[in-house]
């Protein structure tokens, strides 16, 4: 016989549910009014149906280039996502075994986590100013040609690219610590025992064991990236990303061509999150059938 719930549950449900309205009613809002028609506005009622905003996104004739701005944050995450799979695991790696500072290096790199985010940009930026400043001064003095015209060294892949890994390195690190805090030593110790050199056990034994957690890593790397504002505001120099590009818009827009940007970077990580979750789930099931197959034949 099925009992009956209690009142405590549908209250509890009933809130559930007005925070899950409350939580994502805006963004399903933005992507309803994201398809209106040429004469829509930024509230309802909608004004006809249509992609004409999604059109005008990429078209260049607003008041900034939403197309580069889009290609500039999906190369600088992309690059991000790399560096901090490759960091990330060779740190894990390299903290399997002890050496002297490895405690004051880990807090050093996962500190950025506690900090303020505006406070690690201007600190950013303060530094790439202070390098400015060396350079302006000595080049002169030591008739360094390459800094006649001297700018600044501050830019999307030298100081935005360092904003952003100060941002996701350290979840790939805590992720990889974990990984290897339950790995099972006996896998590498027996491959070494059959001959296996270390560059052997690592790509056929430890890498195969611990791709889906690669791969999480870069999605992590990828997401964190793709819309990162605080860290990107003050060190990403003269040219912009999308979510600063993004918020210098939601002061003066006044057609739902912003609605359809919000839209398009939604799917984007949309996209991306789910392309990550199928590779790991085919990683894992791989990982299960090689286990199975492995038993069977010892058997």
């Amino acid at each position: 016989m099925s009992e009956r719930r209690s009142k405590s549950f549908y209250l509890l449900a009933t809130f559930f549910l007005a925070y899950v309205l409350f939580l994502y009613g805006p963004m399903f809002a933005i992507f309803v009014l994201s398809f209106q028609g040429p004469e829509g506005g930024l509230t309802f009622p909608m004004n006809g149906v249509s992609l004409h905003w999604f059109y005008k996104v990429f078209s260049g004739g607003g008041i900034v280039d939403i197309g580069a701005s889009f290609k500039r944050s999906l190369s600088l995450g992309l690059l991000v996502t790399v560096l901090t799979v490759v960091l990330s695991v060779g740190a894990g790696m390299a903290f399997r075994r002890k050496f002297i500072g490895a405690t004051v290096l880990f807090y050093t790199a996962i500190a950025s986590l506690i900090m303020p985010s505006i406070i690690t940009s201007l600190g950013i930026a303060l530094e790439f100013r202070l390098i400015d400043d060396l350079i302006n001064h000595f080049g002169p003095e030591y008739h360094w040609s390459w800094a006649e015209n001297w700018t600044t060294a501050m830019g999307l892949y030298t100081s935005g690219l360092g904003a952003h890994l100060t941002w996701t390195l350290p979840f790939g690190l805590l992720i990889m610590f974990a990984i290897f805090n339950r790995f099972d030593h006996r896998l590498e110790e027996a491959a070494r025992d059959l001959g296996a050199s270390h560059w052997q056990v690592f790509w056929h034994v430890i890498l195969p064991l611990i791709l889906p957690s690669v791969v999480g890593i870069g999605l992590f790397g990828f997401t964190l990236s793709w819309d990162e504002l605080a860290r990107s505001s003050q060190a990403i120099g003269s040219v912009n990303t999308l979510p600063l590009e993004l918020q210098g818009l939601t002061t003066t827009v006044t057609k739902p061509d912003i609605y359809a940007l919000g839209t398009l970077t939604t799917a984007v990580s949309i996209v991306v999150i789910i392309s990550a979750l199928l590779i790991i789930r085919f990683l894992q099931k791989r990982q299960a059938r090689f286990g199975s197959d492995a038993g069977q034949g010892m058997v």
